[in-house]
């Protein structure tokens, strides 16, 4: 149950460690008022109603596109050094223990060794049963 419950607790700190340090972008592609395509990490594609730009000079009048392309962009945590110069000498002390006494909770122990092993068991005087007249049947 112990082992489990390591297994389970260091897989779920991971999971957190790694969506912390995670950065992705969303690009989203509306027509109107529509969403038509959604890409994580890539460019959404277009609904093919978009409006060609051109490079000429001379004054145009042009209609406004309906087509609008919006980027939700999520920035993870980069910086996870953590420096042991700001902890203060009761942090330091904790820290020292608290990974001493972690490495020596999975050593192997000794076999079990019994210390009445080498003495001779008490001799029979009289024998009980038969002196109160229990028997196994």
């Amino acid at each position: 149950m112990k082992k489990l419950f390591h297994k389970i607790l260091s897989l779920l700190l991971t999971v957190v460690m790694l969506f912390s340090t995670l950065s992705f972008t969303i690009d989203m592609h509306y027509c109107g008022n529509m969403l038509v395509d959604a890409a994580l990490f890539a460019k959404a594609e277009g609904c093919g109603m978009e409006q060609p730009t051109s490079n000429t000079t001379s004054c145009t009048i042009t209609k406004k596109s309906c087509c609008t392309d919006t980027q939700l962009t999520y920035e993870g945590q980069d910086e996870l050094k953590i420096s042991f110069d700001k902890l203060g000498i009761k942090h330091q002390v904790f820290v020292v223990a608290l990974s001493y006494s972690y490495v020596h909770l999975f050593e192997e122990q000794e076999i079990d060794r019994i210390p009445f092993e080498e003495y001779p068991p008490p001799l029979l005087v009289k024998d009980i049963r038969l002196l109160n007249e229990t028997f196994l049947i």
